[in-house]
């Protein structure tokens, strides 16, 4: 039914992929662990079945797995123990090709190290996201092998308690049979509190009567289920609801606000609070097993052997305990080993083990956590692994933290964002996956800054700019930037954080109209704007640039919102680094953050030395012409990328940035390297970029670019991947649609075929390239604005033929319920996206609006329109190129 939003309940699972089966690599620079893994065949090389080396190896190797303490199930027989003497022989085989200096348990180390960076990364994931301070908590450790890191994520997490039941080996089994009985009822309310209060209480009472006679109708007593009534409440014009307990409103709103501060930092008062749902489950308590309480005081167990294993570089004499000896009250010092029959907790140095009343094992840390400062700043390959993840995650977290803290759709539900880390240079050294055409071009606007402000800012100082002459894209993309101070006042490094704003003003709600010749006409144009002075958010100076220009923003209580979330990210990145710093050393952080580049350099010096010279000439369909050579140089180790002969500065707003361009050359570097490196500025050190002044891809103030950031981008990097043979054309295309008045403004992409390669299809309506955003659920587009999406589809048969095929795009139609003007933003609607080798191009897009009255309004690449109500504007986004010829 159109206007209803579905619910259901759902569960956010975010993978480790960091288990006792990830599969240990080292590639020439740095020890990798997984993501790949060994599965349950053939399994670990202990397990006798011809398997890699993993995690349980290094366990093994370490001596922190006993083979003769662990189940006899492996061989053909499966009577067998772990295969000690294969893992030495394979970690001794390894070391002999690492060559690094390390014996082999040091190397088994170093591979655990970063296992367990990974483990502690995953739990910063799910934590920050939700506004938690893991450091408060105890970490609750299952599975057969959590209890051999438990005490070493604890200390990567700055956790200093663990706690482990004592069916922590199977606790999932154990649960399930445990497990309560619950029956859920939800339905949506969407009014506002006060309003809602009666009608709240009377669907509650309904929806606990449904829910308990669920649970009656499997035979379960109704008098004794425990009924739990939920209210989901959000800030008007928010989509995010936060779940309190039913009970009087000031309670309801009191539990909201506590909640909301803890997750976002920061409320919005003057905005109503709004029911979005309410829940109810019914209880049914599952099977009760008393734990029974046994007092302290008994006989000590004592240990069965005394075995060795090997932890911060050194062996270390362990007492092994079987843990079924283990009684109440008993203190076990580390180094120790605790083994069981389905798992082995390790006690690592400067921790001990307690056995509680209830046979629980609560592990302590018993000396403070020592710094990391000794690891010294010449290059580790452990160490350069750990830091790759390191950076990532804090740019992820910064991520999360404006995802979270945003007012838009287009941040919050679209993501249409970028965080990233930058060195005291203005260098980028690490980012989360998000937009590569804003992660590529950041950096220059970081160095606009540090040049324009050189010797002035101050700590709490933060800038924003969106000038495309000055490391920008194009207005919409408005990047915040903080530098990170040493406590003695010394800029250590930077942060930013890009996001594309649903309106910065301009000929068009949305800020891409397709008929802009000069920048001014696309919005408010920003240079290195002090945003924050001293920790002061300068609103008023803000909002008088915002509301300045002959084209103003529409809606500038949203830019506030999301540059004050922008500033929030930012701050996330600069305390994550601050610790890093406090933890590691200033001189090792700085050191890392070289080797990280070098190593990306070198990575990318490999692949130079396989590619073959090119060109290729990109028509597109404003009538550009964008040309590429590559040449690879003597050493084959460095390439020249010259864009001569590329069209000249256009009169429309296909121009890019040169930061647009050199964000294409990065990207396309990037993918060529099949290793999971950052994305940073180090891929450029090999190459060098000759653009034509005045081209295109260089222009000229006042050259308007809105198009040449979005759809230029595209074109240069299927250009660049033409030249280098190995990609038939994506959709070359982002099919930016925009919509709007003077109270909504919206801005989408939309997703088409991708080109075939050697060996492999395109792909059905992706984002390729240069974007990375997802569209807005249906049921949020249609709440917070006045349409409807009538059908989303894949428009099949668009992808080129071949022997191996493009990838098809889509089909997209949007009814509008009152006059709106409309914009697209395209290309490849007249050139189609080529194939390669021998294969067939993508089918060409199309747009074009269905009439209310029946009529077919055709529209161009670049073209706007106003929408009546009853109308339907219609997209069908490019296929992908084929690649080679059908056999």
């Amino acid at each position: 039914v159109a206007g209803v939003r579905m619910r259901a309940p759902m569960m956010s699972i975010h993978t480790v992929a960091a288990g006792g089966g990830s599969i240990l690599h080292f590639d020439g620079a740095r020890y990798r662990v997984g993501p790949d893994s060994a599965g349950a065949k053939p399994g670990p090389a202990s397990y006798r079945r011809g398997g890699p080396l993993t995690v349980t190896d290094a366990n093994v190797m370490l001596g922190k797995v006993q083979p003769a303490h662990f189940p006899k199930v492996f061989g053909p027989g499966g009577n067998l123990p772990l295969d000690a003497l294969e893992v030495e022989k394979k970690f001794v085989s390894l070391k002999e090709r690492i060559n690094d200096g390390r014996s082999v348990e040091e190397i088994a180390e170093g591979f655990v190290k970063i296992a367990v960076g990974n483990m502690a990364n995953a739990i910063k994931h799910i934590s920050v996201q939700r506004g938690h301070d893991v450091t408060a908590y105890t970490l609750c450790c299952f599975g057969g092998a959590g209890g051999q890191h438990a005490c070493l994520v604890a200390d990567a997490l700055a956790m200093t308690r663990v706690f482990i039941h004592p069916h922590a080996g199977v606790l999932s089994a154990y649960g399930m049979g445990l497990a309560d009985q619950i029956a859920m009822r939800q339905r949506s309310v969407e009014a506002r509190l006060e309003d809602a209060c009666q009608d709240v209480e009377k669907v509650l009472d309904r929806l606990a009567s449904e829910a308990k006679g669920d649970l009656a109708g499997q035979g379960l007593q109704e008098a004794g289920l425990k009924v739990v009534r939920r209210v989901h409440l959000k800030y008007e014009g928010t989509d995010t609801a936060l779940i309190v307990n039913e009970g009087p409103v000031e309670a309801m709103k009191r539990d909201f606000e506590a909640a909301y501060r803890k997750q976002f930092s920061f409320l919005m008062p003057g905005k109503a609070l709004v029911v979005e749902a309410v829940s109810v489950e019914a209880i049914a308590a599952g099977e009760h097993f008393a734990e029974k309480a046994s007092p302290p005081g008994g006989a000590k167990a004592a240990a069965v052997e005394t075995v060795r294993f090997f932890s911060g570089g050194t062996w270390h004499a362990a007492p092994l305990y079987r843990r079924e000896d283990l009684g109440p009250g008993q203190r076990i010092d580390g180094p120790a080993i605790i083994a069981e029959k389905n798992a082995t907790t390790v006690v690592e140095p400067e921790w001990r083990a307690q056995v509680t009343s209830l046979d629980h094992l609560v592990l302590e840390r018993t000396a403070p956590r020592k710094s990391e400062a000794a690891i010294g700043t010449s290059v580790d390959p452990v160490m350069l692994e750990i830091f790759n993840n390191l950076f990532m995650s804090i740019a992820e977290q910064m991520g999360l933290r404006l995802q979270n803290t945003a007012y838009s759709v287009n941040i919050k539900e679209r993501l249409d964002f970028s965080c990233a880390l930058f060195d005291a240079q203005g260098s980028l050294i690490a980012n989360a996956p998000h937009m590569p055409v804003h992660l590529g071009s950041m950096g220059e606007s970081i160095k606009a800054v540090i040049r324009l402000n050189a010797g002035k800012m101050k700590p709490g100082d933060v800038y924003v700019l969106n000038a495309p002459y000055n490391g920008g894209t194009h207005l919409p993309d408005v990047t915040v930037i903080t530098p990170v101070f040493s406590a003695s006042g010394e800029i250590l490094f930077y942060v930013g954080s890009r996001g594309h704003h649903a309106d910065i003003g301009g000929l068009t709600p949305g800020s891409m109209p397709a008929s802009s010749k000069v920048v001014e006409e696309e919005g408010v144009l920003i240079d290195n704007f002090l945003l924050v002075e001293e920790g002061r958010f300068r609103e008023k100076e803000t909002v008088e640039l915002l509301t300045s220009g002959r084209f103003p923003a529409r809606n500038v209580t949203q830019n506030i919102a999301d540059l004050r979330a922008q500033v929030a990210a930012n701050e996330k990145g600069v305390q994550a680094l601050r610790e890093m710093v406090d933890y590691f050393g200033l001189d090792v952080v700085r050191a890392y953050m070289g080797h990280v580049q070098d190593n990306a350099e070198e990575s990318v010096r490999r692949v130079i030395g396989v590619l073959k010279n090119g060109a290729f000439t990109l028509p597109m369909d404003c009538g550009a012409d964008i040309r590429v050579a590559i040449r690879i140089g003597e050493d084959r180790r460095s390439a020249v990328i010259d864009f001569a002969g590329t069209s000249a500065q256009l009169p429309n707003n296909y121009n890019a940035p040169t930061a647009v361009a050199m964000a294409a050359v990065l990207y396309v570097f990037r993918t060529l390297v099949d290793d999971e490196i950052p994305l940073n500025a180090g891929c450029l050190k090999p190459l060098e970029v000759r653009i034509p002044e005045g081209s295109m891809l260089r222009p000229r103030y006042p050259a308007a670019v809105v198009a040449g950031n979005v759809e230029t981008s595209q074109c240069v990097t299927d250009a660049l991947y033409g030249a280098l043979g190995v990609l038939a054309a994506s959709q070359g295309t982002m099919n930016n649609f925009t919509f709007g008045n003077a109270r909504y403004q919206y801005y989408e992409t939309v997703a088409g075929g991708s080109g075939a390669g050697p060996g492999f299809d395109g792909a059905d309506v992706v984002q390729t390239h240069m974007t990375n955003s997802r569209l807005t659920d249906p049921e949020v587009l249609e709440w917070r604005f006045p349409v409807r999406l009538e059908s989303f589809e894949i428009r099949r048969g668009s992808g080129g033929r071949g022997r191996w095929r493009g990838g098809d795009g889509a089909v997209r139609r949007v009814r509008f319920l009152e006059p709106m003007t409309a914009a697209i933003l395209s290309g490849h609607r007249t050139e189609r996206p080529h194939g390669m080798a021998g294969g067939a191009p993508g089918e060409a897009g199309r747009n074009y609006v269905l009439r209310a009255d029946g009529r077919r309004t055709e529209l161009g690449p670049f073209d706007e329109t106003e929408m009546a109500a009853g109308d339907v504007f219609v997209i069908e986004s490019p296929g992908g190129g084929g690649y080679g010829k059908l056999e």
